[in-house]
């Protein structure tokens, strides 16, 4: 029952990270999660003391914040130049012979 209360805000959380798209805000939302994660799982392994936790949180959030900056998609390919002045090839299709 434990291990589930824990999934719930880590699943929650992750969900809200999808419409993460820079390098910035995935490794700042990575580094909450990590560090969110890793003060509980100090916090279990080292019985509840305050260094086990603030080491856990802090190991948590430095990888969290490395992974999520990592996993950024690509940014999006820049637009298509807007086309100066449209032709007619051989075969009778429009195409553009000068850009902008």
């Amino acid at each position: 029952m434990r291990r589930a209360l824990l999934a719930v805000p880590v699943l929650m959380s992750a969900a809200a990270l999808a419409g993460c798209y820079s390098p910035t805000e995935r490794a700042i939302g990575g580094g909450a999660i990590g560090g969110l994660g890793g003060a509980g799982i100090g916090a279990a392994v080292s019985g509840g003391s305050t260094t086990g936790t603030l080491a856990g949180a802090a190991i948590g959030a430095a990888s969290g914040a490395a992974i999520g900056a990592a996993t950024a998609p690509p940014p999006p390919p820049p637009p298509p130049p807007a086309c100066a002045e449209w032709g007619w090839d051989d075969y009778g299709n429009r195409i553009c012979v000068a850009y902008y």
